[in-house]
This record gives structure tokens, C-alpha cells and sequence, in this order.
């Protein structure tokens, strides 16, 4: 009966520095002592989970955070008798560095709201395909927190301003709205750090980088739907994945879907 509860899925995203993306729901299955040669963050939804790391025993009550560095051998099982429900990012071994595997092994249970909740949301952008630029901006300000709790010294320096990155950023956004531009191809041609594009972006304009872009693809989107085009050809000449990722957008900044926004324009009141 309790097999039947269990449930695992997993995919590669086309994210730079995600190895894999994980979600499951345990009952009675236990993780034997092993090791991965990714980061482990991990969220728990439901239930707790307790696991042996470093010959330390810890657990991972739902409001926190938990990242296991790679090459440390643990384990893992419930903690209650209802299992648990999980989700968890592998990161690439290079995205925060072998300097920060002892101070993760030292502590690697975060309790800290923020960084849970940026990791719930990342989750849910990793589901959806065409929005890659809001998961690689999400996931660069979760690794950037990551490293704070690692490196506390830097965990209150304030974001620098940096208005004429701001504006170079948003100039090759312009450029590129119908193909878009993967955010660690921005950082290379703008020559910045991700985590420091992204943030001087959003300081500069109140928003971020692919809120601004899909902002721009809606405002194509719209002007092609009054040419009297079908939303689904909309969608592709606009720079959406597809028809339903126009559609999400779409409703989401304008209130309508592009079908009842086209027939409205037909029928002008």
C-alpha cells in the first residue's frame, strides 16, 4: 500500500549549472550511504526528512533549506511515519566551488525564508519551457545567497549600482526580443557576473531582466494580434516557446487571452 504512494520524476533543464532537477515522494524507501559528484540543494514539502553527513546526524524540517556538497558520502530516510515529499536541484560541482564544500558540510540545513521561497519558485519556472532567462536569473540569485550563508563576512555588502550596465543590458534585450539571449551569454558579451547583471538591472529599472523581456514579447504580441494574425502564429513570430506560453504571459500583463484580445479588436465597442 505504500508503494503505491511513492512517486519520483526527473529531467535535464536546458539550464546552465543544473545537472538535474529531482522531485519525489517517499514512504518507506530508504537512501543508503552514497555520494554525488553535484551539489544536493533540496527542499522538503512535506513530512522531514533525517540523513547522516560527515558521521553527523541532521534533519530537514520543511522551512529550511538544505545543501549537501558534492564527494561527502550521506544517507537519507522519513523522519515521520507519512514519508516525505521533496524537491531538489543538482548543481553542477563548479557552481559555488570546492572552497565552500567545509563550511556546507559544517552547516548545511539553512533556515531562511527568502532563500526557500527563491528556491520554490525556481522550481516551478524549471516545469515550464520558454522561460529560461527567468531560471537562469533565478537560480544565479539563489547561488548568490547560497554563497552568502557560506560566506557570511559578505552576506550584508549591498548590491553596487550600476546604471550604464543596467542600460547596456537592456539595449541587447531590445535587440533580441523575438530570439531572446541566455543569461550567461549576456554576462560573457556584457563582460559582468551574472549575479551582478541581474542585480543592477533590477535596481535600475524596478525590474528584472526577463520580467522586462517578456514585457516587450507580450507588446509584439499585441500589436501582431490587432494585425488580425492567429495567436498561434503570434506566439512564434513574438519569441514564445509556443501557443500556451503566449497564452500564460499573455493573460498574465494584459487580463485577456490572445484569442478573446483578437476578437475584441475585431469588434470595437
Amino acid at each position: 500500500m505504500a508503494a503505491a504512494q511513492e512517486s519520483a520524476s526527473a529531467w535535464r533543464p536546458g539550464i546552465p549549472g543544473v545537472v538535474e532537477v529531482f522531485h519525489a515522494r517517499f514512504t518507506e524507501y530508504a537512501y543508503p550511504m552514497h555520494v554525488h559528484d553535484a551539489w544536493t540543494l533540496l527542499i522538503v514539502d512535506a513530512g522531514a526528512v533525517r540523513y547522516d553527513l560527515d558521521r553527523h546526524e541532521h534533519g530537514t524540517p520543511h522551512d529550511s533549506v538544505t545543501l549537501l556538497p558534492p564527494h561527502v558520502p550521506h544517507n537519507g530516510s522519513a523522519a515521520t511515519a507519512d514519508g516525505f515529499r521533496k524537491r531538489v536541484l543538482y548543481l553542477d560541482a563548479s557552481r559555488l566551488g570546492e572552497e565552500l564544500i567545509g563550511p556546507a558540510v559544517d552547516a548545511p540545513d539553512l533556515r531562511d525564508p527568502l532563500l526557500r521561497r527563491r528556491v520554490g519558485q525556481l522550481h516551478g519556472v524549471l516545469t515550464r519551457a520558454g522561460d529560461e532567462l527567468e531560471a537562469a536569473s533565478r537560480l544565479t540569485l539563489v547561488g548568490e545567497r547560497l554563497r552568502a550563508h557560506l560566506r557570511p563576512r559578505a552576506a550584508g555588502r549591498p548590491p553596487a549600482r550600476d546604471p550604464v550596465l543596467a542600460r547596456r543590458l537592456r539595449e541587447l534585450l531590445d535587440e533580441r526580443v523575438v530570439e531572446g539571449v541566455a543569461l550567461e551569454d549576456a554576462a560573457a558579451l556584457l563582460q559582468a557576473h551574472p549575479a551582478h547583471l541581474v542585480r543592477a538591472f533590477s535596481a535600475a529599472y524596478g525590474i528584472a531582466p526577463h520580467q522586462y523581456l517578456m514585457s516587450r514579447r507580450v507588446e509584439r504580441a499585441r500589436r501582431l494580434l490587432l494585425d488580425g494574425r492567429s495567436p498561434g502564429e503570434v506566439a512564434v513570430s513574438a519569441g514564445f516557446y509556443d501557443q500556451s506560453h503566449l497564452t500564460r504571459h499573455f493573460r498574465r500583463l494584459v487580463g485577456v487571452t490572445p484569442g478573446r484580445y483578437r476578437l475584441s479588436a475585431a469588434a470595437p465597442p
